[in-house]
């Protein structure tokens, strides 16, 4: 029977063979105080990690600063070979370890979700004696969130007796419908009103199905790390000028209802969606770019997402050109293959139309390329037009003012068409992605 992938707490003291297992330590206390919000919300956070050794204690620190702090925070390890999930665990996180995962992040958490795990404190095999004898002096590790405020049950406390309750009648212990869950990139930190000002998006609109945010760059890469922070600037502005109406819910972020991914499983089993793993995993496996088909789903289902100004993150820069090269021909090929996916719907014909509008941007940029390269050997000179020197003009303009979240210095430099290179580098990635994807040349990730 296939079980229902739905954010499962971690009860028991007992783990089946051959399952992954959870380790769990308590979470710092984050004594921030929540407004605004309709309810008070139990948030689990989802960290997927695969090898994120360098960054995953600053990702964890944001966690900590949140001014909503999060119930749970499970770092998702998968398949990690360095020292990620021991500085999840010394960070106060639970970790869950895949078993047999292939597909990359999709699949892990689609494992997180779908597999019954059980609460297991830190170093439980130390034995029946070592664990009774810390339950005498009080040095025994607090699981999650099993905790207590002056001898009062704290909501968190309140939250587990029910989900125990649900447990006790089905079988299995579940999430709440209201439950809130965030999945986190591992490379990514919030901003410290990320939660709360996606908690508060998503509980006051039943139709909210995801609620997302815009990120700067991380410092260094260099010249294509600087291209990147501004090309980031410029799509927070957009986002920030259509009040938080996106194309996507980027993957750095995003929070749900634990009712929303339950019912796109249900979707996804039912045929109301593509199938993806076939057993009704939130995540589709067989795609490129699973944030932008899981878009898809959630629109498809009379759902509606949002970037609002108040979340806000940071994440990982490419650092070299050949990185950026292999990510972005990911994320365009993937596009391109989730649009040929759901085929031409009230949905997708939106997205169809921006594919058109790049293609056909690419078949301009290789026309004006050609014509240069043809008025410099024919003649060995260009000749200038006022027309085309006035649409220059109105291009240079635009440049500078969408880079003024920067500051000055990066408007100034923005003037010199500096960046020219870069649009041209991306425009070569968009050919090789439709190229790849019109003759179905193996996908590589």
């Amino acid at each position: 029977m296939t079980a229902s992938p739905t954010l499962e707490r971690l009860d028991g003291a007992d783990v089946r063979a051959g399952e992954p297992q959870v380790h769990v330590v308590a979470l710092d206390a984050v004594t921030a105080p929540t407004t605004a919000l309709p309810r008070e919300p139990y948030v689990t956070v989802l960290v997927p990690a695969h090898d994120e050794a360098d960054q995953i204690a600053a990702t964890l620190a944001g966690l900590r600063r949140q001014t909503l702090p999060p119930a749970r925070v499970v770092v998702v390890a998968d398949n990690c070979s360095d020292e990620t999930v021991a500085i999840a665990r010394a960070a106060g996180a639970e970790v869950f370890e895949t078993v047999g995962n292939t597909d990359k992040k999709a699949g892990a958490l689609n494992q997180a979700w779908a597999l019954r795990f059980r609460r297991v404190a830190e170093g439980e095999r130390r034995g029946t004696e070592r664990r009774a004898a810390d339950r005498r002096t009080g040095t025994g590790v607090t699981a999650g969130p099993e905790r207590r405020t002056g001898g009062r049950r704290t909501a968190a406390d309140r939250r587990d007796g029910a989900a125990d309750r649900r447990g006790a009648t089905t079988g299995r212990p579940d999430a709440a419908d209201d439950d809130l869950v965030l999945v986190q990139d591992a490379d990514s930190s919030l901003d410290e009103g990320f939660l709360e000002g996606a908690a508060h998006h998503v509980l006051r609109d039943d139709r909210m199905g995801a609620v997302g945010g815009t990120f700067r760059g991380d410092p260094g890469g260099g010249l294509v790390g600087h291209l990147q922070r501004n090309e980031y600037a410029r799509y927070a502005r957009d986002v920030r000028r259509l009040q938080g109406k996106c194309l996507v819910v980027t993957g750095t972020a995003a929070m749900f209802r634990a009712a929303t991914l339950r019912r796109i499983s249900e979707a996804r089993l039912d045929g109301r969606v593509p199938r993806g793993d076939g057993r009704g995993g939130i995540y589709d496996t067989t795609v490129l770019t699973e944030d932008n088909e899981l878009t898809f789903a959630i629109l498809h289902l009379g759902y509606q997402v949002l970037s609002p100004k108040e979340c806000t993150l940071t994440t990982e820069v490419m650092p070299t050109w050949r990185a950026l090269w292999n990510q972005r021909l990911r994320w365009k090929r993937g596009a391109i293959e989730n649009c040929v996916q759901y085929g031409v719907t009230r949905i997708t014909w939106r997205y169809w139309g921006r594919q058109l509008l790049t293609l056909a941007g690419v078949l301009i940029t290789f026309l004006y390329l050609g014509s240069l390269a043809v008025s410099l050997i024919g003649s060995g000179h260009v000749q200038v037009q006022p027309f085309w020197l006035a649409v220059t003009g109105v291009f240079v303009l635009e440049r500078v003012i969408t880079v003024r979240d920067r500051g000055w210095r990066h408007m100034l430099a923005a003037a010199t068409m500096y960046e020219l290179l870069y649009d041209v580098f991306l425009q070569f990635v968009h050919a090789r992605a439709y190229l790849d994807a019109a003759l179905r040349r193996e996908r590589r990730w």
